[in-house]
Formats: C-alpha cells, sequence, structure tokens
C-alpha cells in the first residue's frame, strides 16, 4: 500500500534539482516519529541495559538544535541545519511505500556496554570520544542475539526511521537472491530483457543480471556530484511530476564504454534496473516481496518505508528507511548468511557468493574494485582472509558485518558531505577496534 505524502507546492524542476544534487541520492502508513519522552539526555545512569538517548551531538546548532532540527521543505531539507529532520524524516518528504512491521516481533536481548576503545592514527580513543566528534545519530553494536551498545544523537530515538541511501542496494541484491531460489528468476546469466522487454534494445537490456549486481555492465553513467551528472538526470526523472516510465529512463543512458564483467564502476543506475528486474519476476512491489521474505520473518519492531517513483516503483538504490534495531535485525539475518533462527530466509550460497570475490573476478577484488574495499552482489567486501563486508550510503550510513563472529555495527549519520576522501576511515578504526575486542 502506498501512502500519499503532501509536497503542497507544485513540483518546480529547480527545486527538485537542487534538493537531489544536494542530497545526492547515489550511495543511497506512515506517521510523523515520535520520540520517547522521559528518557534521559545523556547516559543511562546505573540503570538496566538500554538505549542512551542524547538532544545534542556535534556541531549541533549548525544541525538546527535551537529549532528542534527541523526538516524543512523540499528545497531546503538537505541544508545543514534540516539534515538530520531529513534523515529521520525521509519516508514523510516523498511518496513511500510501507513496510509493515512482524506480526511477532523478535526481540534483542541485551548486555551492559562493554568499554569499548580503538585506535585511530597516533591516539587511543574511546566510543564516546567517537560520538563526540562525528555526526552519529544512531550507533548500534550487537553480537549475535544480543544488542551491546546502542545510542542516538541529536535527539534521534529507537522510534525513529533513518534513511538508508545506498544501503537499499544491498537489500535489493538479495531479494533477488530468494527471487532466484523461488525460480522467479530463472538465471543471473539472463539479459536484463528477458524480464524488462522495453529495454530489449539497448545496452542495458543486452547485460546479464550478475552484471548489474556487481555494477560492471560497462556502460557509462556518471556520478560525479556536479548537479549535470548522469545520476542527477536519473533521479530528476523518478523523484520529479509528472510521472515518468523508469524503463524509459534508465533505456536513455546507452553507450557502452568498455565490455561487459570486465571493469567495475559505481552507477546507481544499476541497481535500479534490478529493481524493475524484481518487480517484473515477481508480479509484486519489491516493498511488499520484502515484507513478505524477510522483513515479517526477522521480526522487525517497526513499519519501514521504501521511497518510491511517481509510477509507483520502488527507487532501488536508494531511499530505504528503518529503525535502528531493525538494521541490526537485518544485519544480523547476514552475518548468519541469511539464517533466522534455524530458517533460511535468502540462500546461503546466495549470501557466500555476494560477499565473496572469485578468483575468475580479480576486478572485484578490495585494492582493485576501489583502493579499499571490494565489490561483491551490491555489497562492499573489507580486504583481509577473513570475511567481512559492508552496507554504505553516502553522510555515513553504515551496516559492517563479521559472520565469524556474528558481530553487527550500525551506524547512521549526517556528515556535512556526501561523499569525501577519509570519510570512512573511523568508523572502520572503530569497527576493528570492536572486533579486537568482542571478535573470536
Amino acid at each position: 500500500m502506498t501512502a500519499p505524502v503532501t509536497f503542497g507546492a507544485p513540483d518546480r524542476s529547480r527545486g527538485l534539482r537542487s534538493l537531489l544534487v544536494s542530497l545526492n541520492l547515489v550511495m543511497a502508513g506512515l506517521t510523523s516519529s515520535a520520540h520517547a519522552q522521559g528518557m534521559p539526555a545523556a547516559g543511562n545512569n546505573g540503570a538496566a541495559p538500554g538505549p542512551v538517548f542524547s538532544d545534542t551531538g556535534p556541531d549541533a546548532a549548525a544541525y538546527g538544535a535551537a529549532a528542534g532540527f527541523p526538516v524543512g521543505t523540499r528545497a531546503t531539507a538537505s541544508q545543514l541545519e534540516n539534515l538530520v529532520g531529513t534523515y529521520s524524516h525521509f519516508g514523510e518528504m516523498f511518496p513511500s511505500r510501507q513496510v509493515r512491521r512482524a506480526t511477532t516481533p523478535w526481540r534483542f536481548k541485551r548486555a551492559p556496554e562493554p568499554a569499548i576503545s580503538y585506535t585511530f592514527g597516533p591516539e587511543r580513543r574511546s566510543i564516546a570520544d567517537y560520538l563526540s566528534h562525528n555526526p552519529t545519530t544512531g550507533l548500534l553494536i550487537a553480537k549475535d542475539d544480543t544488542i551491546l551498545y546502542e545510542h542516538y544523537q541529536y535527539g534521534r530515538t529507537d522510534r525513529d526511521r533513518l534513511l538508508s541511501q545506498s544501503m537499499a542496494k544491498t537489500i535489493t541484491a538479495m531479494l533477488i537472491g530468494i527471487a532466484v531460489s523461488e525460480g522467479k528468476i530463472k538465471s543471473i546469466d539472463d539479459p536484463v530483457s528477458a524480464y524488462v522487454p522495453g529495454l530489449a534494445n539497448v545496452e542495458y537490456g543486452k547485460t546479464s543480471i550478475r552484471e548489474l549486481l556487481h555494477m560492471s555492465s560497462g556502460v557509462a553513467f556518471s556520478e560525479i556530484y556536479d548537479g549535470q551528472d548522469d545520476i542527477t538526470r536519473l533521479s530528476l526523472d523518478l523523484f520529479g511530476q509528472p510521472a515518468k516510465d523508469p524503463v524509459a529512463s534508465v533505456a536513455q543512458f546507452n553507450t557502452r564504454a568498455v565490455p561487459p564483467g570486465t571493469k567495475w564502476h559505481y552507477a546507481s543506475i544499476e541497481t535500479e534496473i534490478l529493481g524493475l528486474v524484481l518487480r517484473s519476476a515477481t508480479g509484486v512491489p519489491v516493498a511488499d516481496y520484502l515484507h513478505d521474505r524477510i522483513w515479517d520473518a526477522i521480526g522487525a519492531e517497526g513499519d519501514a518505508a521504501w521511497a518510491i517513483d511517481g509510477t509507483g516503483q520502488e527507487i532501488a538504490f536508494c531511499c530505504f528507511n528503518a529503525t535502528l534495531r531493525d538494521y541490526a535485525r537485518l544485519g544480523r539475518l547476514l552475518a548468519h548468511d541469511g539464517a533466522w533462527e534455524g530458517r533460511q530466509l535468502i540462500p546461503r550460497q546466495w549470501v557466500l557468493d555476494a560477499t565473496t570475490v572469485k578468483p575468475a573476478d580479480g576486478y572485484l577484488a578490495p585494492g582493485i574494485a576501489t583502493p579499499y574495499f571490494g565489490y561483491g552482489y551490491q555489497v562492499w567486501i573489507l580486504p583481509g582472509e577473513q570475511r567481512r563486508f559492508a552496507l554504505l550510503g553516502i553522510r555515513g550510513q553504515i551496516i559492517l558485518v563479521d559472520p565469524a563472529s556474528r558481530l553487527v555495527m550500525v551506524h547512521t549519520a549526517v556528515r556535512r558531505k556526501p561523499s569525501e576522501p577519509g570519510t570512512y576511515a573511523e568508523p572502520l578504526a572503530l569497527w576493528f577496534g570492536v572486533l579486537g575486542q568482542l571478535g573470536k
């Protein structure tokens, strides 16, 4: 079911372009976010383990603390003083399809917070140090079924649905794996045109599903954040009014730059096409498929929301919204290689294939695909002998997973710049500190 959203003033291309450029939606019924009342502003004062809430955070004044961290309008939503509000109300700002909470919620256990520290450069820092200078809205660390740490800043709480940005790409890929296991997609080596006939005569239609999963179609597509790039053009089509056919929107990008399956190149459009394949193959909206195959089964405690375009198609490359603990449930599912309490929701081999670089696919390896990360099926792969991987989104949205120790770290944030060199350096340093202290 789609929840209607009223925007007020009619859409203006200039205003929408400004919003989309600023948000950089590339690495990326409904109710108002409800803030818990009577919760301590910081610390739990020796109370039983539970989430810790703070009404402030680093540079809180710049982020709009005096105004209660406002959302702003569509044209101003990405301004710094509105980012906190935008990233916790996105599902209300844009038309979205609800993903209903589980019929029977599954509950994490709790344990007292461990003293977590990490090394960053020449310094030894505590997790409190990390929160004191990083614009983190939520940080949760869990080991299997037990939450060890759960803190919120800038007045956000465990009821807020926080924007995924491109962490949604991994969700899309996991749903593709389920569709394959159900026979709805015969093979990921099928061309896209077998499921989306409208792309039969363009390069993307001749590309295999596997190559889209690996972001190695070879089709030219630019994401350089200058307001004139291809992701802006695509986003203007998908978020704009009047509604445009998403198939026609992706078909306009039709230049094969390199042979498919030979070079990794980050292109959000490839996830968008996977969403079109999924919708066609399953016959149901992507958000409904997520609910029926994963969300209900993992006992999600909150309603989620996935932004849709003007035709009702989920924007598969971004814009899923969920609570921090529900992101942690998703991370736990992946830490168990797709199994939940003895039930295999995502095929185990699919998760293994999605999070491993095969020798024949060396161009996807860590240090080659990017200077640090490798790439799987819409999943970022960390270097090292032990299999570890991440879901990533611009401005600091991260889920890190270590299957061996069943450790998961969920991190949501409102970084000033969508993407910049070194963005992941300190979160990864914290993660490796967590692994060193709490892992195997």
